[in-house]
């Protein structure tokens, strides 16, 4: 089984880069990130036809997150439990109910800047509910994977200029000390495990020719429960979608596990 996760910055907008890239790849499982819609704009029958279950988490012009399978998907939570008042579209799971049944939960982790304001505060609160919910999660004793953009540079190798990342939300040692929590809670993280480059980036910037000059980031992870682990066997960064026609400023990261 293949787990797919992208932060495609608007999904209507880049719906046949996407469709293009899926039917190249062929993934199992797709989480998908910044789709920028409300449930009923999302283009559900175009992944249908391409034999994708759909369920989507939608919110106009900002966030969104969906879950694409070629599983049945069953148990579909909407939102990231712990704080009832949150109303951004980041969080959508469901059990993907293949021979070998695994749970996926698909995220879109705040940004955070600037730092110092609400917005930080909101960042590093979301983390610590992800964490607790990852923690009551590995209770359960099942396979999960957690799948998203984290908006977090782990480790200064993450990053092609790690000095010009340091007055941002997503490289400050709380986030990053949050990330590792998330960790250490028994998670194998994928690409950091089995990728053929643990620190492949996986977002440039539309500005300033990033892109060009491969002034990348990596911020987009898959953690794996001890029993979603135990079958992990590769983790690839799609890096040449980065270079399709009308590309999303980030690429999808694929994990690939044993049936």
């Amino acid at each position: 089984m293949q787990i797919a996760t992208w932060n495609v910055n608007s999904v209507n907008a880049r719906l046949e880069t996407v469709l293009a890239w899926l039917r190249l790849a062929e993934p199992d499982v797709v989480c998908l990130q910044e789709i920028k819609c409300i449930d009923e704009k999302f283009p559900a029958e175009a992944f249908e036809c391409l034999g994708y279950n759909v369920a989507v988490h939608g919110q106009k012009t900002y966030n969104g997150v969906a879950l694409l399978s070629k599983f049945p998907i069953e148990d579909v939570r909407r939102g990231l439990p712990g704080d009832e008042s949150d109303e951004q579209a980041r969080y959508i799971e469901g059990v993907i109910a293949s021979s070998r049944p695994i749970r996926v939960g698909g995220l879109y982790l705040p940004n955070g800047n600037p730092i110092g304001t609400d917005k930080f505060a909101y960042k590093l609160a979301w983390m610590e509910r992800l964490r607790r919910h990852a923690a009551d999660l590995l209770k359960l004793d099942e396979a999960f994977v957690l799948a998203g953009d984290y908006n977090v540079i782990p480790e200064p190798e993450d990053a092609d200029n790690p000095t010009g990342w340091l007055g941002d939300a997503l490289f400050q040692p709380e986030s990053r000390a949050a990330w590792r929590a998330l960790k250490y809670l028994g998670l194998t993280e994928a690409q950091g495990e089995v990728g053929e480059n643990p620190h492949a980036y996986t977002f440039w910037d539309y500005q300033a020719g990033a892109w060009q000059r491969d002034h990348g980031i990596r911020i987009d992870h898959l953690f794996c429960s001890p029993l979603a682990a135990e079958r992990l066997t590769a983790c690839v960064v799609h890096r040449d979608a980065r270079a399709m026609e009308k590309p999303s400023d980030h690429v999808p990261v694929v994990a690939t596990f044993t049936d």
